[in-house]
């Protein structure tokens, strides 16, 4: 159980929130989209949100702004939080318009407040849990797809209510946060999200 609960915390790691979040939506859209048009975001998108961050963490480690990936404090989680901006932002201008896919363009728009506040939070000497905020904004996000393209995707909600759940227990059983952190995270995430979605759905 140890091990399980400890494994969570990386397949529901908050860099492949976003990609599952599109991945999803890909597969739901009742548009046509040309197979290499997705396959292109796909790929420009686990470079610049999964790739370049570990990059960029192991750049920032070996500078000795932070000291481990779990960025135990509030200080070693404000350049990574700083430089993931900057990549959500280019991945706004260049990657997902409004003119090419308006439901991402405002859904990593959501993870960029979400981003920002937590940053915010930071610099206040609160560690808001990210895992928390990633998989919270993907099941907001879900949600708002469901009514916006009027399917019943009520197995996939109740599955990622169930990782929201088994996300908070692994993050309170290796003690990386407390209650009071982890309810912040899910605020943090869901709220952005929730109130973007007017502007698409």
């Amino acid at each position: 159980m140890d091990k399980l609960l400890k494994s969570i915390s990386y397949i529901f790691h908050p860099l492949l929130m976003p990609l599952f979040g599109v991945i999803f939506y890909f597969s739901k859209s009742p548009r046509f989209i040309a197979p290499e048009v997705i396959q292109a975001k796909l790929i420009s998108l686990l470079i610049l949100t999964v790739l370049l961050p570990i990059l960029l963490y192991f750049l920032l480690k070996t500078l000795g702004k932070v000291r481990s990936i779990h960025l135990r404090s509030t200080k070693e989680r404000i350049y990574p939080l700083i430089l993931n901006c900057i990549v959500i932002v280019i991945v706004l201008q260049r990657i997902l318009t409004p003119t090419q896919a308006i439901e991402l363009h405002f859904f990593f728009l959501g993870i960029l407040l979400s981003n920002m506040s937590c940053l915010i939070l930071v610099i206040f000497k609160f560690k808001a849990s990210i895992h928390m905020i990633g998989v919270s904004g993907l099941f907001m996000f879900f949600i708002a797809l469901s009514i916006h393209f009027s399917i019943n995707i009520n197995g996939t909600l109740a599955m990622t209510a169930s990782i929201i759940g088994a996300v908070a227990t692994s993050r309170l059983h290796v003690k990386a946060h407390s209650s009071k952190e982890l309810i912040m995270g899910l605020f943090i995430g869901l709220i952005p999200q929730l109130i973007l979605t007017p502007y698409w759905l």
